[in-house]
């Protein structure tokens, strides 16, 4: 068992799949393991899934924050990672540049939101570097991407658990 949560971990430290990929393969994985549907796993299960998860979205943050701008900037001039990095610098300040413009004052709650809502292209990923970008301070910038990692595990494991599909089919048609 420990294997899958480990499995789970590095899944979600992996740039744009992040915990929006591990929580689904984590639920499979321990229902499959299990012998049981989605629907019937325990909170404790659920939980773990969630915690190894978040952990691994959240390790890189530090390391994005403090270092993934100097590196791609130091990276733009070279030939052979000159295209990934000025790429990955556009998508950031791209980014950084909409969330500013959107929020104004709010950028936290912005950054929040980035984040936490699970949409291709966002994450804490792209977030951390996006708030590098817009020198937006480590503390405020850590506890934003962490308020959205949580935010975006809710829904996932909602989504993964069946949640949503049950509400469609007693709310639909």
């Amino acid at each position: 068992m420990l294997k899958i949560f480990l499995i789970v971990f590095v899944i979600s430290m992996i740039p744009l799949i992040e915990l929006r990929g591990a929580i689904p393969v984590g639920v499979a994985l321990v229902s499959s393991f299990l012998g049981l549907g989605e629907e019937s796993l325990s909170v404790k299960y659920i939980v773990l899934i969630n915690l190894f998860s978040m952990l691994g979205n959240m390790l890189p943050v530090p390391f994005i924050y403090f270092f993934a701008r100097k590196f791609l900037e130091w990276g733009s001039s070279k030939k052979y990672i000159g295209k990934l990095c000025n790429f990955f610098l556009v998508k950031g300040k791209k980014g950084g540049e909409k969330l500013e413009q959107k929020a104004g004052s709010g950028l936290f709650f912005a950054l929040f939101l980035f984040v936490g809502i699970p949409l291709p292209g966002t994450g804490a990923w792209t977030g951390t570097l996006a708030a590098s970008l817009l020198d937006m301070k480590p503390r405020q910038t850590v506890l934003a991407v962490l308020s959205g990692v949580f935010l975006a595990a809710v829904v996932m494991t909602l989504a993964s658990c069946g949640v949503f599909g049950a509400a469609g089919a007693i709310f639909g048609k």
